[in-house]
């Protein structure tokens, strides 16, 4: 029963595994120094390289925002309003409920940066 266990965790994907787990494979089957300390893109990339397995996509980056001024996100909040007015008038729902959520999330977006730009000060 419990080899069973061990072997669907060996033929579970290597991407779908919990940092906890890709420890375990790595201290088994790898001689890796540090995998403690590692992240889990480290593990991956590591038990990748020390398996010989190639990887098919890169492992996902995050992606740095632009910086956007309040007066760009209030511009953007007027056209998607007006958006949302032809919406209603076509009395297309999903579309109308689509757009009120981005309206409030770009007001909100404003707000936090006001507000951190008022905490500077």
């Amino acid at each position: 029963m419990v080899e069973e266990k061990k072997k669907e965790k060996k033929e579970k994907d290597l991407d779908r595994m919990t940092v906890k787990e890709l420890k375990e494979v790595a201290a088994e089957s790898t001689d890796l120094a540090g995998i403690h300390a590692m992240k889990k893109a480290e593990l991956l990339a590591a038990i990748k390289e020390a398996k010989g397995i190639k990887e098919e996509k890169a492992p996902k980056e995050k992606i740095e925002k632009e910086a956007v001024t309040v007066k760009e996100l209030k511009e953007k909040i007027i056209a998607l309003k007006a958006q949302r007015k032809d919406a209603r008038k076509a009395r297309d729902k999903r579309m109308t409920h689509i757009l009120r959520r981005k309206i409030n999330r770009l007001k909100k977006e404003t707000r936090r940066m006001s507000e951190t730009r008022r905490l500077k000060k």
